[in-house]
C-alpha cells in the first residue's frame, strides 16, 4: 500500500461515502450521550446550532476547500509553510495534534460510560477494551477502508438513536405526548435571545458559536480536509461537504428528540437527582436498560451504535495524526524529528510503515488519556470546549493567511499563541459560573432520594427489576 493510498484513499472516493464519513468523524458516542442529556437537562433550544452549521457550509465549501484542493498535500498545514514559513506550519500542526489527542481521550471514554451503565463492567476495564480495539482497527486500516466502514457505522448510529426516540414515543403515548410533557417541563422553550455569555444556550451563542465550530472542523481541520481530499475532484468534495450537513442535522435533531423522549419517561423521577446515575452521560444507557432489557437484541443494537461511532472517529484521528506527524515532523526540513534513511530523506516506500507505527503510537496515547477524561465534566461540554479552545485560533490562523495578504509570520504566530492562551483560560479556567439547569421532579419516585438506590454498576437485570416490582411509579402521568 502506497502512502497516497493509505493517507488519501488513492483520491478515488465518491461524495456519498465521504459525506457519511465527515458526519461520523466527530459525531459519535459524544452525540448520542451528550446531545440527548443536554436536551434532557437544558431544553431543546440546542437544536438551533444546526442553523449555524448550514449558514457556514458555503464558506467552507467555496472559500477554504478550493485552496487545499489546489495544493493536493497530505498535510493541510503545508499551506501555512507556503504562505508564512516553516515555523507557522509547525505551530499549527502542534496545535492540531494537541486538539485531537485531547478530544480522542473523550471519544474513548464516552462508550465506556455506556458499557458500564448497561452491563455493569468496570469503567476502567471498558476504556481498556475499547481502546485496544480502536488502536488495532486504526493501525491496520487506510483511508479508503476507514471511509467505507464509516458508512455502515453511521447507519448503526442512526439505528441506535431512532430506537430510543421511537421507544420513548411509544412509552409516552405518541410524539405529541412527548412534546406536551417537554413543554410542561420547560424543555420546549426556544425564546432565549440573551446576549449574556454566561447563559448556556441562546440563539446568538448557538448560531454564531455553532457556525465557527463547524468551520473549525470542516474548513481547516486536518481530519476533515484529508477526507475531502480523498475524493476524485473539487466538485465531488464540495458535494460531499454539502451532503454531510443534512446528515449531521438529522442525527442531531433525532438525538435531541431522544433526549425529550427520555425526559417524558423520567418526568416525575429524575435519575440524577434520585442518584440512580452519577453523571448525565449515563442517562441514555440507563434508559435503554430500563425500557429494553427484556427485548432481545435492542440493547445490543444501542451499544453497537456507540461502538461504531467511536471506532470510526478514532480510526480517522489516528490516520490524520499519522499524516501530520509524517509530513510535518518526519519529512519536513528542518525539524528535530526529520528522518533520514541511509543518508537520504525518508523514502516514499517506507512511509506507509512509518505511518502505521505512528497510528499505533497515537492509539496507545489516546488510551492513556481516556482514563483522565472522567475529570473533564460532561463529554459534550468537554469536547466542545476542546474544539473551541484550540480550533478557533487555528481557524483564525488559516483565515489570516488566506484573506489578509499583508499578514506576516511573526504577527500570525503571535496571534495564534495569544488566541490559544486566552481561549484555554476561558474554556478551562476557574472560577466560572455554573449553568442553570431546568427544574426536575422526584415526586414520582417511590423511594427516598436521600437513600442509596441501585448503583450504576449494578447488574442490568437489577435495574429492570427496580421498575418492574414497583419501586418506580409510572414515569408518564397525565399532564
Amino acid at each position: 500500500m502506497s502512502q497516497k493510498e493509505y493517507l488519501l484513499g488513492d483520491r478515488s472516493l465518491g461524495a456519498g461515502p465521504v459525506a457519511f464519513s465527515l458526519m461520523a468523524s466527530f459525531m459519535s458516542a459524544i452525540t448520542l450521550l451528550g446531545v440527548s442529556s443536554e436536551n434532557f437537562v437544558y431544553g431543546a433550544q440546542f437544536v438551533a446550532i444546526n442553523l449555524g452549521y448550514g449558514l457556514v457550509t458555503p464558506v467552507a465549501a467555496y472559500l477554504f476547500l478550493p485552496v487545499f484542493f489546489r495544493l493536493q498535500a497530505a498535510s493541510a498545514y503545508q499551506y501555512l509553510e507556503m504562505r508564512f514559513g516553516v515555523a507557522a506550519r509547525l505551530c499549527a500542526s502542534i496545535a492540531f495534534s494537541l486538539q485531537m489527542v485531547l478530544y480522542m481521550g473523550i471519544v474513548l471514554y464516552a462508550p465506556a460510560l455506556a458499557i458500564r451503565a448497561a452491563t455493569g463492567l468496570d469503567e476502567n476495564a471498558s476504556i481498556l477494551a475499547v481502546g485496544l480495539i480502536c488502536t488495532f482497527y486504526s493501525t491496520i486500516g487506510g483511508m479508503k477502508a476507514v471511509v467505507i466502514t464509516d458508512v455502515f457505522q453511521s447507519l448503526l448510529m442512526f439505528a441506535a438513536v431512532f430506537l430510543v426516540s421511537i421507544k420513548g414515543s411509544i412509552d409516552a403515548g405518541g410524539f405529541d405526548k412527548v412534546w406536551e410533557i417537554a413543554t410542561t417541563g420547560g424543555r420546549a422553550d426556544f425564546s432565549s435571545i440573551s446576549a449574556d455569555p454566561t447563559v448556556r444556550h441562546t440563539w446568538w451563542s448557538l448560531i454564531i458559536g455553532g457556525g465557527f465550530t463547524y468551520l473549525c472542523l470542516n474548513a481547516v481541520n486536518q481530519t476533515q480536509v484529508q477526507r475531502l481530499l480523498s475524493t476524485r475532484d473539487l466538485a465531488t468534495a464540495q458535494r460531499a461537504l454539502w451532503w454531510s450537513w443534512p446528515l449531521l442535522s438529522l442525527l442531531s435533531l433525532t438525538t435531541s428528540f431522544a433526549g425529550l423522549a427520555m425526559y417524558s419517561y423520567y418526568y416525575t423521577c429524575d435519575p440524577l437527582t434520585s442518584k440512580r446515575i452519577e453523571r448525565l452521560d449515563q442517562l441514555m444507557p440507563l434508559y435503554v436498560v430500563d425500557t429494553m432489557s427484556g427485548m432481545p437484541g435492542l440493547p445490543g443494537l444501542f451499544i453497537a451504535g456507540i461502538f461504531s461511532g467511536s471506532l470510526s472517529t478514532v480510526s480517522s484521528a489516528v490516520n490524520s495524526l499519522a499524516a501530520v506527524t509524517l509530513e510535518d515532523y518526519f519529512k519536513m526540513r528542518p525539524t528535530p524529528l526529520y528522518v533520514r534513511y541511509r543518508g537520504h530523506p525518508l523514502a516514499e516506500s517506507r512511509s506507509p510503515l512509518v505511518g502505521k507505527l505512528l497510528a499505533l503510537m497515537f492509539g496507545l496515547l489516546f488510551l492513556g488519556l481516556a482514563f483522565m477524561a472522567q475529570f473533564l465534566g460532561g463529554v459534550l461540554q468537554a469536547s466542545l470546549t476542546i474544539f473551541g479552545a484550540v480550533g478557533g485560533p487555528v481557524l483564525g490562523f488559516f483565515s489570516l493567511g488566506m484573506f489578509l495578504p499583508h499578514a506576516n509570520e511573526p504577527g500570525a504566530i503571535t496571534g495564534l499563541a495569544t488566541g490559544l492562551a486566552f481561549s484555554m483560560w476561558v474554556g478551562f479556567g476557574v472560577p466560572r459560573p455554573d449553568a442553570v439547569r431546568l427544574p426536575t421532579r422526584t415526586d414520582g419516585c417511590d423511594f427516598n432520594v436521600t437513600a442509596t438506590p441501585p448503583p450504576p454498576t449494578q447488574d442490568p437485570r437489577y435495574f429492570a427489576s427496580w421498575y418492574v416490582v414497583g419501586h418506580l411509579k409510572p414515569p408518564c402521568p397525565a399532564v
